[in-house]
């Protein structure tokens, strides 16, 4: 099977560039989810950020009801458990279904794309001037030729991987657990606790159930996932039996030389790229965007590349500067002055 483009993966990155790309590409998409709910294991707390909003009104979208949760919480609760530190901080998220967003932004790719659901990629290679990608589908072994390939496969990406070896990025693993929902009041909050992991955690009431998640160093991830669940036992987080738990990779960049937009015909998106938060691991944005950047450079250049490039400047520039907030966020000494400053902190009233 012959095809201009193959995107592999059809997360909010893949799915974007899939709905978005001129009709005269033959495109493919391949995805490990079944559609149904099956191979997602996308360890996320579900919130839309006013980056994310932002991107999706530039393509005049407006959320589904069926997509949004209970309830819609405009504050996050911040613990420092190393100073003992609680505020309180207004945010402007949207609380919704992860999984279900990911659905619906892969409904509106239009039927003339091939999507091959519940496909899993196992080889990716240079053949004369294009590629054959092989992967399992439906028990069947199958290879897809094509001119152009595009990794919008997140962080584990098997193109970035395959292409790119050289080109490592700081990774995580992150964990979550969903839990019945005991807790008096519904909250967001934000973890910050160094003897378990430099990075963060959250939590977040959603449609009767809580969840609890971080991002933890790779090895013994579960164990310091366990570890700080004891101690926020103490502080009055209520879990009970863990109903589902999820787990994936994340990638936290920390230079600009981990953006990898890809060369000659070979492009990468959203987090595959490296276009993830370095200070709160929001990625949606950056995949809606390097889609639509990606995109307009097939749609509107023969030379593709260059074009995706230049038009990624800002937003490599973007989230390179989110790494140097890093220091005042995650280093003890800052983030204690900030939060017992009670800086941009609200009170809230019992």
């Amino acid at each position: 099977m012959n095809f201009d483009i193959v995107i592999i993966g059809s997360g909010p990155s893949g799915a974007t560039l899939a709905r978005l790309l001129d009709p005269k590409f033959k495109t493919a998409v391949i995805d490990r989810k079944t559609g149904e709910g099956g191979g997602w294991q996308k360890a996320c707390g579900g919130l839309l950020a006013p980056d994310a909003q932002r991107a999706l009104a530039r393509f005049a979208l407006t959320l589904p009801k069926k997509i949004l949760v209970d309830p819609q919480i405009f504050t996050v609760k911040t613990f420092d458990l190393k100073s003992k530190l609680i505020r309180h901080y207004q945010r402007f998220y949207i609380n919704m279904d992860r999984a279900g967003f990911d659905s619906w932004l892969a409904s509106l790719v239009p039927p003339e794309v091939n999507i091959f659901k519940g496909g899993l990629c196992t080889e990716i290679k240079s053949v004369g001037n294009g590629f054959e990608v092989i992967f399992d589908h439906d028990g069947q072994k199958k290879i897809l030729k094509t001119k152009y390939i595009v990794g919008a496969d997140g962080a584990d990406s098997a193109v970035r991987k395959t292409f790119f070896p050289r080109k490592k990025i700081r990774r995580y693993t992150a964990v979550q657990q969903w839990f019945k929902e005991e807790n008096r009041r519904p909250f967001y909050a934000c973890v910050f606790d160094e003897e378990n992991t430099d990075c963060y955690s959250w939590g977040i009431s959603k449609d009767g159930y809580f969840i609890f998640g971080g991002a933890y160093p790779v090895n013994g991830s579960a164990k310091y996932f366990e570890n700080q669940k004891e101690k926020l036992k103490n502080l009055g987080f209520n879990f009970g039996p863990a109903l589902k738990t999820e787990a994936c990779s994340v990638l936290r960049p920390s230079k600009l030389g981990d953006f990898c937009t890809g060369e000659e015909n070979i492009f990468l998106v959203g987090e595959a790229a490296g276009f993830i938060s370095a200070s709160s691991l929001e990625g949606i944005s950056g995949a809606l965007d390097s889609a639509y950047f990606l995109a307009e450079a097939f749609n509107s250049s023969s030379r593709v590349q260059k074009t995706y490039r230049r038009k990624t400047f800002f937003l490599r520039m973007k989230f390179y500067l989110k790494c140097w907030k890093v220091p005042f966020i995650y280093r003890p000494f800052f983030r204690k002055l900030i939060m017992k400053s009670g800086l941009k902190s609200i009170k809230i009233k019992s």
